[in-house]
């Protein structure tokens, strides 16, 4: 299937592993233009390298920037004026109990995963109303939905993301501007696969052991029972940026294995 991307610049927020690499993999093959980003020049260097290799192609760049710090956000938007697709997908996640979150937690996890967004399409959203065409997307969660009681400070931030995403979408009427959110659940991305492995050998338990009891016990709900690929995820989120997703805006789509029993 032909996206017809060939002609687009995409920049993926937080994109030098996981889902934001994925993400940029994807699009490259697409034939896109891809802006990747991270916190350091030595990670953004390390994944553009990467991603030339396994893609063949040269129409990647990189801008290092800490979403934790105005100034570096301020001087990757002067870099990057205009984009054709914004993919939100910094953030961070830790497990805590509720009663030891402090104050300076809650509000570093909304910084990082709210107002991060929040910035870019600042920046962003306008210009693709002005030129009548453009894609947001942000990178949510299935615990913006089913809160998970091990870290209700991230639920927190995913759900106000998809207040943001669906908020933008309404200023979009009559354009073809579109904004939307993707709802992943358990991914198997480079962090969570060296929890598990650390997991399996503090357990003496298999990896595949370690998988199985995670489900049952914490994620009972999940019908495919097993973490998502990061390509399973990124895939949606290109077919969503693309123009042949025209007729999708404002809607808050899962990509979590049916792990939330509702049916809209």
């Amino acid at each position: 299937m032909d996206l017809k991307l060939e002609d687009k610049k995409a920049f993926i927020s937080g994109s030098t592993a996981g889902i934001g690499f994925a993400t940029a993999k994807r699009f490259l093959i697409e034939g896109a233009t891809v802006v990747i980003n991270g916190r350091t020049q030595e990670s953004v260097d390390k994944a553009i390298a990467a991603l030339k290799s396994e893609t063949g192609s040269d129409k990647i760049s990189g801008i290092p920037a800490d979403f934790s710090k105005v100034e570096e956000v301020d001087n990757l938007l002067k870099q990057l004026p205009e984009v054709d697709i914004l993919i939100n997908n910094a953030g961070i996640f830790e497990p805590k109990a509720f009663a030891e979150i402090p104050d300076e937690d809650w509000f570093r996890f909304f910084e990082l995963n709210v107002l991060s967004g929040i910035r870019l399409s600042r920046q962003y959203f306008p210009k693709m109303l002005a030129k009548n065409w453009g894609r947001i997307i942000f990178i949510s969660s299935e615990s913006g939905v089913f809160i998970p009681d091990e870290m209700i400070h991230y639920g927190m931030t995913k759900t106000a993301q998809l207040a943001v995403s669906r908020g933008l979408a309404e200023l979009t009427k009559g354009s073809n501007v579109t904004v939307n959110a993707i709802l992943p659940g358990p991914t198997k991305s480079k962090g969570v696969g060296k929890f598990i492995e650390d997991l399996s050998e503090s357990s003496g338990k298999s990896v595949a052991k370690v998988e199985e009891e995670f489900f049952q016990d914490m994620r009972p709900t999940s019908l495919i029972q097993r973490f998502a690929a990061v390509e399973e995820v990124a895939d949606t989120v290109v077919y969503y940026s693309s123009p042949l997703a025209s007729a999708t805006n404002g809607a808050a789509i899962r990509v979590e294995g049916g792990l939330v029993k509702s049916i809209i």
